[in-house]
């Protein structure tokens, strides 16, 4: 495996010049100008007191020589500690202010990174890892933010450097010519090393993401590792995520460290030669000891941070490259655009499937020439083999996924039309696998409305079943539920979802049934749950129980993306059909007779 194997582009990366980023950057750092105006201010002043120090002392040590009976030594110290002072109380408000306005920076940047990626539409997550997104919005967020710290230090330092031109001019004019003329040269050196630093430096932040998605990974799915005993298998994974990261970042830190160690050979060559000629000048008297003595401290403090331009350059890169990242996925175009950004209103519930086509991947159809029209308030079960189009038919009405031809209408409106967010306010949806977050069972039943009462919620549990599914919760609706509601069975899970809809009050109820099996108490109470919703939405159900698909208003056989039989269970039972199959591979063992049946052929057999 080479160093950088793996680590390939996202799809909806692009590259910024420095001063796109930059004109970006700027906008984020506008909120924040009056401390930023007040930074410049105190970085100057840090600056001044930098480039005064050698030239106090270097008209002191002149001073001292002229004059030694007046001894003057006190008062150049007290100078020095002054000036001293002075600097570390302006460096320390400026760094006071650096580190109030990154965190401002960075916090907004993550609010936007984050709205950016929950945004996104579920083809999304399809085809990038959530590791890596989470890595963008954490980890290169506050690897940005150290971007304005290492500006602010390198601003100082040039201003710095600036005062002692004008001070070594004084002094030689022509052999600070002949020292400045190393300046085009880091200049140079540092442009074509440039591209290099920001290739390693973004291959080490790839590198890392993949190192943070491999760890998500492992944990989310810790449970599966565990039961068919694969420990060691994500451990050779990490492994390799972490080799791979090590051998890319070690490549990136020898990259990173070339040209550094060159020009401060270069300035310690500079520096041998300003010593010897100018001793020889101060020999043959043509400068003080004291102004050579500036010439060299100043010589010293001004070189140091033009060679330091290829060391913070360095970690500008890394900036940037951070901001890169983060702005490409704040960038990232979505797959499902809205044509105009309506409220939906007061919806009756009507869907309509105009001809529509839909695909996952080019070449791969899911839905062809799909049409379907269901009534406001009507309840359609929606059956099939895996991969008919039954689930992609829900997603499509949730706008999920976007269609590539044809249209969907909501009670005669282009859903293309309407306000997103507006839009799925109306909906309620029921995954497979339903999804509880930490906290409690009154707080995941409050998700969408944040402000339903407790009493209201307590009304609506005790119309199923009387409420007795509480009494299996240790503390009620204040039962915690655990990290992905692992503390609660899946029938609870289902019952606490289902709650989460009713309190939403939604127009178009979307249910894929979990297939998992549950006991005959609870089944019963998740469907007095589930008719409480379908007497008053409009309901798609992607059933795998009997007594579900026997609820439905019309049921629709889907293969290969098409309608192949419609109507009521008994009427598509009594054409012995598709369904008639599917009902016997699938739903007959779940009905009273055939569990009669079967109890009478044991009765005999025994």
């Amino acid at each position: 495996m080479g160093f950088f194997a793996g680590l390939d582009a996202e799809k909806y990366d692009r590259q910024y010049s420095d001063r796109q980023l930059a004109r970006r950057a700027v906008a984020y750092f506008k909120p924040v100008a009056g401390k930023l105006a007040w930074l410049v201010l105190f970085t100057l002043i840090v600056a001044g007191c930098g480039a005064l120090l050698p030239i106090i002392v270097s008209n002191g040590i002149d001073s001292i020589q002229n004059n030694p009976a007046a001894s003057p030594a006190l008062l150049i110290a007290g100078l020095v500690l002054l000036v001293g002072v002075t600097g570390w109380c302006a460096n320390w408000a400026a760094r006071r202010l650096a580190v109030r306005a990154i965190a401002t920076v960075v916090y907004q940047l993550a609010v936007d990174a984050f709205a950016a990626a929950s945004s996104h539409d579920l083809s999304f997550y399809d085809q990038f890892s959530s590791g890596k997104v989470a890595s963008r919005i954490t980890s290169d967020t506050q690897d940005f933010g150290q971007l304005v710290t290492l500006i602010n230090d390198t601003a100082a330092q040039l201003v710095e450097s600036l005062i002692l031109v004008v001070v070594l001019l004084n002094i030689d004019p022509l052999m600070t010519l002949y020292l400045l003329a190393i300046v085009p040269v880091v200049v140079v050196l540092t442009l074509l090393y440039r591209n290099l630093a920001r290739k390693v430096t973004r291959n080490g932040m790839r590198a890392m993401a993949n190192v943070n998605s491999t760890i998500k990974e492992t944990v989310s799915g810790i449970s599966v590792a565990k039961n068919f005993r694969q420990e060691a298998h994500i451990y050779t994974e990490f492994m390799q995520a972490n080799r791979t990261a090590y051998n890319v970042n070690v490549r990136r830190g020898l990259v990173l460290t070339i040209v550094f160690p060159t020009l401060n050979a270069l300035g310690g060559l500079v520096s041998a030669a300003l010593v010897y000629f100018g001793g020889l000048s101060v020999a043959a008297g043509a400068v003080t000891i004291g102004a050579w003595y500036m010439f060299l401290m100043s010589f010293d403090r001004f070189l140091f941070p033009v060679l330091n331009l290829a060391s913070f350059w360095t970690q500008v890169q890394n900036g940037l490259s951070a901001a890169e990242r983060v702005f490409a996925l704040i960038d990232a175009e979505p797959a499902v655009t809205q044509v105009d950004a309506q409220p939906a209103g007061s919806l009756r519930g009507e869907v309509e499937f105009d001809h529509v086509t839909f695909e996952y991947k080019t070449g791969e159809r899911v839905l062809d020439d799909f049409k379907l029209r269901v009534k406001p308030g009507e309840t359609l079960a929606l059956v099939g083999h895996t991969g008919a189009g039954k689930s992609s038919i829900a997603k499509l009405i949730a706008r999920f996924y976007e269609f590539q031809s044809g249209n969907i209408r909501i009670d005669g409106r282009d859903i293309r039309s309407f306000d997103l967010t507006d839009y799925r306010k109306h909906l309620g949806i029921v995954s497979q696998s339903p999804f509880l977050f930490s906290g409690s069972v009154l707080e995941n039943i409050r998700y969408a409305v944040a402000d339903a009462s407790r009493a209201e919620i307590e009304s609506i549990a005790h119309q199923i079943g009387g409420g007795e599914w509480l009494e299996t919760l240790p503390d009620g609706l204040d039962s915690e539920v655990g990290e992905r509601g692992a503390r609660l069975s899946m029938g609870q899970r289902q019952l606490v979802s289902l709650m989460r809809v009713l309190v939403q009050k939604p127009a178009i109820f979307i249910l894929d049934e979990a297939t998992a099996s549950i006991d005959p108490f609870t089944e019963v109470q998740i469907q007095q749950a589930l008719n409480l919703i379908l007497k008053r939405t409009t309901s798609f159900l992607i059933a795998h129980r009997l007594s579900t698909v026997r609820s439905a208003d019309r049921i629709i056989v889907i293969e290969k993306g098409r309608i192949i039989e419609e109507g009521s269970h008994d009427g598509l039972l009594a054409r012995g059909g598709h369904y008639a199959t599917l009902y016997n591979t699938y739903f007959r063992h779940q009905s009273l007779e055939y569990i009669e049946q079967a109890r009478e052929r044991l009765a005999i057999s025994s």
